[in-house]
């Protein structure tokens, strides 16, 4: 799960990059109460892994859904909302950054 603030501009470029990918199911969602798709507790219980943007959006998930995921689980990039949707920037951040970062994460022998 790819999530930013409003999800808008930057988890749905990620959502749009790698949700093609044979190895990963994708979705974005947004920690504002107003997001697009807001994030909650069915949508972390059905990701493996959440793929912050900010050391924010990281904190908001530990604060509000304690214990969902474990913190080895949620990862952040440190891309600040400064991009446009599918930016080529974020675009090129994005490619470079996921895969090496999933990489590191054994897959849930549940899921």
């Amino acid at each position: 799960m790819f999530i930013c603030a409003q999800n808008k501009l930057r988890s749905p470029t990620a959502e749009a990059i790698f949700r093609d990918s044979a190895d990963w199911e994708v979705a974005p969602a947004g920690t504002h109460h107003d997001a697009e798709t807001p994030v909650s507790g069915d949508l972390l219980e059905w990701a493996d892994v959440a793929v912050c943007m900010e050391k924010r959006h990281r904190d908001v998930l530990r604060q509000r859904f304690r214990g969902a995921l474990p913190d080895d689980r949620i990862l952040t990039l440190g891309i600040p909302d400064d991009y446009d949707f599918m930016d080529p920037e974020l675009v090129s951040m994005l490619r470079r950054l996921v895969p090496g970062r999933l990489e590191r994460i054994r897959p849930r022998d549940s899921k």
